[in-house]
């Protein structure tokens, strides 16, 4: 009998006794502690009847011929189907789209079973782990649903753009997150400035149609009137016969995207995208509530692109100029009404989006600290979600735009008020955004602090003034949702294309979007950055956060006041808030610093970036290779606070690059939640006194 039908008969034999016996783990063959260790996270929230294993080398391979069939002339398939109630085992990652580097990374081995939802799922994972061929085992863990709803608002009828507004979309004044002038109309507390200043940035650029953001979140309306003319569609299957996986990549009919959560039998995703799935419920209370969507996903996907200048509702950051340009969005579905993507099929989104062309991937959701067990980068990458790991790491890997060499990820901190960002966004190898309100400020539930990397406009509608406590939903974003989505707080729906959300959510689809048009302004001048470079970009084109963060800021309802101490917050936002024209102005060059033979130049990280007062408290470094200080006659390198120090004896160029952590003191890695290690190059031009060519 060969080796892959003992293997597989040994499954069998697993997963039988699993489901009627407690476990037996002979201590000759496997010791219990190694067999726990195997097991990475807790069974808490996780999906039952469902385990992903990571195995050897050599069971990946007999696995993959067997786990495409549920029935076949193998005995040991149909074992596993009759006895144990089994009803798939196959590859988590789609091995027939650029194989070899997946195999280069791992991804081959990592597989999903599905078994019995009845049967005890702890028994099964030690039942699994007992097996020298697995090395890994993890519980589907359910992804946290976002606990949100809009507030609808009315659309405006289409006037000319007012003052200095660029384009004509009616709601745009109320977008006050991409320039707002203060107005105390929309909000009491606003202060002007407080933006992204995309006004300034789109005289530059306002979108490609060759970037492509995959929104990984509730599915996207493809056919909203205000984002259908910015989707990304498959032309394959658009043109292609229903039912039929036209393309070849493992899915069928996906048009516009993907959706995680509505799997086939065989596991395999679908091309269905839906918005409005869900049902009201009624709780031990009889309290009648909604449980499904909630308009999260197509209120992220209009921040980063609706479609501006179109005469109609709300514009995006990176919506275009209404000449069909705007950045095109991906829909990476993985909540599903009453269901959720787990790991597994969170990190399927990830490689789909990247096998397929996005570029940046937005993610506005996260787990519960217990549901992910990660309280360092250390504990994410071992009992964390291992495949989830791999598949955001082969996204990062690949290069799917043409003015980029590697991807990005995007996450929201989190809205838990806690001074650590969620996982997975709180990872050094993801950006984390924080979120503001109108008066600048922290949002009273934005967490701050450690993985945490920059700030972006996140809304509250908490802060109405000075203990006048009505809510002002206008203090939130504004940005579009699904009409035909049932309103979670009125069990009616919503009745509207556009509202209002507030969240770390929707701070998160800012920075995707302005990182979309560096990218886009990158296509546009034949410019190619590579992954590290636009990290770089979005974490130090940033304004002062900290100057304003002292004292208290009041906030609360009709029944309540509260106080929040803004100290707390100082250098605990990130590196400053994101601003889209200066991201612009990174990629059109290079920083340069001018310097006189025999005087010293100081080197400052926080004077050189953003604009001139970014928030660093960690340590720095820099390299200056020695072809550099050969050239510019620098015998000696002082680092003291932060800053570099030298003093040139000849005249000419050379490069230095500063290093910093974006957001927090230390960098994220190992046993610590941290900053993101990002570099920036500095060309220093050195003169002789006598030079008066008025280069300074």
């Amino acid at each position: 009998m060969n080796k892959g039908r003992i293997l597989m008969f040994a499954l069998v034999a697993l997963l039988t006794s699993a489901c009627v016996t407690d476990p037996v783990i002979d201590e000759g063959v496997v010791a219990e502690k190694s067999v726990a260790k195997k097991i990475i996270n807790t069974s808490e929230n996780a999906a039952p009847g469902e385990l992903i294993l990571y195995v050897d080398e050599e069971t990946a391979d007999v696995w993959s011929q067997a786990a495409s069939v549920t029935r076949s002339d193998s005995g040991a398939i149909d074992a596993l189907n009759v006895d144990c109630g089994a009803t798939s085992l196959h590859p988590v990652f789609n091995m027939n789209i650029n194989g070899e580097q997946k195999r280069a990374m791992n991804m081959h081995r990592w597989f999903v079973v599905r078994f019995d939802k009845e049967a005890d799922i702890d028994v099964v994972a030690q039942k699994f782990a007992a097996m020298s061929e697995v090395e890994r085992v993890e519980f589907a863990t359910v992804l946290m649903r976002p606990q949100m709803s809009a507030r609808p608002a009315q659309e405006r009828m289409a006037t000319r753009a007012d003052g200095d507004a660029p384009f004509n979309d009616p709601m745009l004044e109320l977008q006050w997150h991409y320039h707002n002038q203060g107005l105390q109309s929309i909000y009491k507390t606003s202060k002007e400035g407080e933006d992204i200043n995309a006004f300034a940035a789109w005289k530059y650029t306002s979108g490609s149609n060759q970037i492509v953001v995959a929104v990984m979140d509730e599915g996207v309306k493809y056919n909203h009137p205000d984002l259908e003319a910015n989707m990304w569609k498959n032309q394959a299957e658009l043109n292609g016969q229903p039912g039929v996986d036209d393309d070849g990549n493992g899915v069928v009919d996906d048009i516009y995207g993907v959706n995680c959560v509505d799997l086939s039998a065989s596991g395999k995703l679908s091309g269905n995208i839906s918005w409005d799935q869900g049902s009201i419920k009624t709780d031990s209370k009889g309290n009648k509530y909604w449980d499904g969507d909630v308009g999260h996903g197509t209120h992220v996907a209009g921040t980063v692109a609706a479609v501006n200048n179109n005469g109609l509702g709300v514009a995006g950051v990176a919506g275009g100029s209404g000449n069909g340009d705007g950045v095109r969005i991906m829909s990476i579905q993985i909540f599903d009404g009453e269901d959720n993507s787990t790991f597994a099929t969170n990190a399927r989104g990830a490689e789909y989006a990247a096998d397929n062309g996005a570029c940046i991937l937005q993610c506005s959701w996260g787990y519960p600290q217990s549901a992910a067990s990660a309280t360092t980068d250390a504990d994410y990458e071992q009992y964390g979600a291992g495949v989830e790991l791999a598949g955001l790491r082969y996204f990062v890997s690949q290069s799917s735009c043409s003015a980029m060499r590697g991807n990005v990820v995007i996450f929201a901190a989190g809205n838990d008020a806690k001074a650590s960002a969620d996982y997975p966004g709180a990872y050094n190898e993801f950006i984390a955004v924080t979120a503001y309100a109108p008066d600048g400020l922290p949002t009273t539930y934005t967490n701050y602090n450690y993985g945490c990397n920059v700030a972006a406009p996140g809304g509250d509608f908490w802060i109405t003034g000075e203990y006048s406590f009505d809510y002002a939903f206008e203090g939130s974003v504004l940005s579009t949702i699904p009409a035909e989505t049932v309103d979670p707080a009125t069990l009616q729906k919503y009745g509207t294309d556009y509202g209002y959300m507030q969240g770390t959510s929707m701070a998160c689809p800012h920075v995707s979007g302005i990182a979309a048009l560096v990218l886009s302004y990158a296509v546009e001048n034949g410019i190619t950055l590579t992954n590290t470079q636009l990290y770089d970009i979005i974490t130090s084109s940033v304004r002062n956060i900290d100057n304003r963060l002292t004292g208290t800021k009041v906030y609360g309802d009709k029944t309540a006041t509260y106080m929040m101490g803004l100290d707390s917050y100082k250098g605990k936002m990130g590196t400053g808030k994101i601003d889209a024209l200066m991201a612009i102005q990174s990629v059109r060059g290079t920083i340069c610093v001018p310097a006189i033979v025999g005087e010293e130049i100081e080197l400052d990280p926080a004077k050189l970036v953003g604009d001139g007062s970014i928030s660093i408290t960690g340590y720095n470094s820099f390299d200056i290779d020695d072809n550099t200080k050969s050239r510019l006659g620098i015998d000696k390198v002082d680092l003291f606070g932060g800053k570099v120090y030298f003093t040139p004896k000849n005249a000419g160029i050379g490069m230095v690059t500063l290093k910093y952590i974006a957001g927090g003191k230390t960098v994220g890695g190992g046993n610590t939640t941290g900053g993101k290690l990002m570099e920036k190059e500095v060309v220093v031009v050195v003169r002789d006194t006598n030079d008066n060519g008025g280069w300074m």
